[in-house]
């Protein structure tokens, strides 16, 4: 079974995106929470804010490392996972569904055109040697 689900997008960063109508949902992907390892801490960003094409947005650490997160499309902060804050092992468990970070409204959406498809996130990631 895959670990990158086709109906959504991704990034270099390691962040997935998934679009619905004008708001998109960022959360970090499968291959990035297997290199972090067992996530303890998370920081996200307040409601309202309004975020650039490829801006941090928060940091992720681990057992392993800290890493940084990137919102892989530019607008505003319309809704954060404060609930996983102090579970953040739900970001393991299940990247792709309760562990979702953020959800932005869009503000261009011809940025989406820049993000990869599963097929080519599933090359890059495994390109990368990590």
């Amino acid at each position: 079974m895959s670990t990158t689900p086709d109906n959504l997008l991704y990034s270099k960063s390691h962040e997935w995106v998934k679009v619905e109508g004008e708001f998109a949902t960022i959360g970090i992907t499968h291959h990035a929470q297997a290199e972090l390892g067992d996530i303890t801490y998370l920081e996200l960003p307040e409601v309202g804010r309004v975020l650039q094409e490829e801006e941090q947005f928060g940091e992720v650490e681990s057992v392993k490392a800290v890493s940084e997160l990137f919102c892989p499309v530019s607008g505003e902060v319309v809704e954060a996972n404060t609930g996983i804050l102090n579970s953040t092992e739900v970001i393991n468990e299940d990247p792709y569904e309760q562990g979702w970070l953020i959800k932005v409204r869009v503000a261009d959406k011809e940025e989406l055109a820049a993000l990869l498809n599963a097929g080519d996130y599933e090359k890059f990631a495994g390109q990368e040697g990590h």
